[in-house]
């Protein structure tokens, strides 16, 4: 554990002094090929640009995964906040996961709007083989037969709740809805459980990080005794959101499409002008690196994309197969061929997915379609979270709730019924938003 812990500060030692190559270095042999300095580089940015330059490290805890793999979380105190950089290192000392999350607090707390003694919870095992992965069937208590939904987490590597820091936004939402009468069914990533598998293999793609599992998921859901199985939708986060039309036109039995905070904007693109918001945030010479690096991997992605471009060359340390998947995949274009309803929400503070850059081509690609609904949420950021002020990464550090009002709207479509707050009468007026 000792040496555990060193490798894991002088990792966030070198990544305070911009040493991002020699961390990439650091990581063992199957996963090298994936983290380049650049990727690391503009995830440190992400963090810094909220919280500032850092001032001290806390005091490193470790967790056992396997005998030669342990868990050390580095706290990192900054000008303005902090976080935590999260390592596996293995027993000849070398990374085998790196990522930055936000400090730990006080566990996860149900919202005010959650009704726990309204439903049950059971596991299931989503998808077969070796890269089947564990979810939660949340079902109302009563006959039913309920509605359902199965929840899709956003770009990375998350868990079935999306845990970040203190946050479980998928939990809040699953909890909110199954205490509206929504049976729900949330999963834990590939890229979570199997992230090594995934991380070496050149072939992999958005479609296989996604519609497996999804429409596995769909299917079992389907099978549940109090669910309507004619009723059974997809709803998903941010890139989750991005995918949903694609498992549904995978799943044609597929009810409907929720997408919360879906891109629409071509994800290079859009890497571009997050990393220059965040730039713009922190200015400097590390900012100005990270912003000219992915500046020219989104160029490489515009113009000339093959099988064979290297990954050191890709934004994120994707590999081509990843972005050929993307730039053959047409969202809007994929929901506008569905003959299913969708629901598109947005939040007004989003600096990620934006109502300028996205939802403008959702609405676009959508027009004229009686059976689309668009709900703009002003107060709420990238993750539902309602808010004052724009919106930066360190305002996800803090303990929070995916807006009452997302949820009541989510319900409220599934189900066709109009809005209402539980045991409340159907006139009850939505808060914070606009159509």
């Amino acid at each position: 554990m000792q040496t555990a812990q060193d490798t894991a500060l002088l990792v966030v030692e070198w990544a305070r002094d911009g040493r991002f190559e020699e961390i990439a270095a650091l990581f063992a042999p199957p996963l090298r090929a994936a983290p380049s300095a650049q990727t690391l580089r503009a995830a440190w940015l992400a963090e810094t640009a909220g919280t500032g330059p850092v001032t001290d490290l806390g005091e490193p805890s470790c967790e056992t995964l396997r005998p030669d793999l342990i868990r050390v979380s580095v706290p990192v105190i900054c000008e303005r906040g902090q976080f935590t950089a999260v390592m596996s290192v293995d027993s000849a000392g070398l990374l085998n996961g790196l990522r930055l999350a936000p400090p730990a607090r006080e566990p996860w707390a149900p919202p005010s709007y959650a009704l726990p003694d309204a439903f049950e919870e059971h596991d299931v095992t989503v998808g077969a083989g070796a890269l089947a992965v564990t979810g939660t069937v949340t079902v109302p208590r009563g006959d039913g037969p309920w509605p359902g939904v199965v929840l899709l987490s956003g770009g990375g590597p998350f868990d079935r709740d999306a845990t970040s820091g203190p946050n479980k936004p998928l939990k809040d939402i699953t909890w909110g809805l199954a205490g509206r009468g929504v049976a729900v069914l949330r999963h834990d990533k590939v890229t979570f459980t199997h992230a090594a598998e995934v991380a070496a293999a050149d072939d992999f793609t958005m479609t296989r990080e996604y519609v497996p599992h999804a429409v596995a998921a769909v299917r079992l859901l389907q099978e549940e005794p109090r669910v309507d199985s004619a009723r059974v939708f997809v709803a998903g986060h941010s890139m989750g959101g991005k995918v949903a039309p694609r498992v549904a036109e995978a799943e044609p039995s597929v009810a409907g499409v929720v997408i919360l905070a879906g891109d629409a904007e071509p994800m290079h693109r859009a890497a571009v002008r997050v990393v220059g918001h965040l730039a713009a945030l922190a200015p400097g010479p590390h900012s100005e690196a990270a912003l000219a690096e992915i500046t020219r991997q989104s160029a490489v992605v515009e113009t000339s994309l093959s099988t064979g471009t290297p990954r050191a060359d890709l934004p994120f340390g994707l590999p081509a197969s990843y972005w050929l998947d993307l730039s053959s995949y047409d969202p809007v274009a994929t929901a506008a061929g569905l003959d299913k309803p969708l629901l598109i929400l947005q939040g007004g503070r989003d600096y990620q997915v934006t109502v300028a850059d996205d939802l403008s081509l959702w609405r676009e690609g959508l027009a004229g379609r009686p059976d689309v609904t668009v709900r703009i949420h002003e107060a709420d950021d990238h993750l539902f979270f309602p808010g004052t002020g724009p919106s930066t990464p360190a305002g996800y550090a803090a303990p929070q709730h995916v807006d009452a009002a997302v949820i009541a709207d989510v319900a409220a479509w599934l189900d066709g019924r109009p809005q209402r707050e539980p045991h409340e009468p159907a006139e009850t007026p939505r808060a914070n938003q606009t159509t």
